[in-house]
């Protein structure tokens, strides 16, 4: 059942949504050659809980961290822990928070120092694809139509879509109904509604869509071992234009 939030349930998920957008740019900062995964995940707890808030992924169907960190190939749900970040790496951070009972979840990938052109490429088009996509995040028009604009623009580039994975539906639980594919399926998906929070978030890999989960059973790598870009907002759908809870100043330009 696909939840119609109220002006109370809104309130705060803007609130959880700022909180995860801070720790996801504060994350975002501290990206250089020679620190941790862990580190980064210790700076977003931080961020997180002198909010006031929680962590969403730590203890989440056991994962063990408070952000998802994936590293060049590895797509999402990357394990924290004692691997350090090289020069070049393309470094996703997950993040979300958990505010008064309701959620905000957002991600990017980040440049660890200078990056090959293909590969800021794939960062620049993978997150411009997810503001082609809320073009059509607009009350009356179906899932699908964000799915296409998503799909259609990251191809038109030379990159594929992941499939296994999608953005889903968001509030006082982390995955709501509904799915929302980052590519067209036979399915067309319900149409938006005024009330309606989404988690959009594009998973973009340079060659083949295809990708393989690790035996830690939570890391996604692509099966070719080429690199893979991640960026995500959660947004609400209004009577007109969308709006980004997880907005910060550098993601409000489209």
């Amino acid at each position: 059942m696909i939840k119609i939030k109220s002006i109370h349930e809104i309130k705060l998920m803007e609130e959880a949504g700022q909180i995860a957008a801070m720790a996801r740019e504060a994350c975002g900062k501290a990206v250089q050659p020679g620190i941790t995964t862990r580190e980064l995940d210790e700076i977003a707890r931080k961020v997180i809980t002198e909010a006031g808030a929680k962590p969403s992924f730590l203890g989440y169907a056991g994962f063990p961290g408070s952000i998802c960190c994936s590293i060049n190939d590895e797509v999402i749900h990357g394990i924290p822990g004692s691997r350090k970040v090289q020069s070049g790496d393309l470094v996703k951070i997950d993040v979300g928070a958990a505010y008064m009972g309701y959620h905000g979840d957002c991600a990017a990938t980040f440049a660890a120092g200078p990056v090959s052109e293909s590969a800021q490429k794939l960062i620049d088009v993978t997150r411009q694809s997810f503001y082609e996509g809320i073009k059509f995040a607009r009350e009356g028009n179906r899932i699908s139509d964000i799915s296409r604009a998503i799909q259609a623009y990251n191809e038109e580039h030379g990159f594929s879509i992941v499939r296994e994975y999608v953005g889903h539906g968001i509030g006082s639980a982390l995955h709501e109904e509904p799915e929302v594919p980052n590519y067209v399926s036979k399915l067309r998906g319900p149409r938006l509604v005024a009330g309606m929070t989404l988690a959009i978030e594009p998973m973009v890999n340079q060659g083949t869509f295809e990708v393989k989960c690790l035996s830690d059973g939570w890391t996604v790598k692509t099966l070719d071992g080429k690199l893979s870009a991640h960026y995500e907002n959660t947004i609400l759908i209004t009577k007109g234009e969308p709006i980004i809870l997880t907005a910060t100043r550098s993601d409000k330009q489209v």
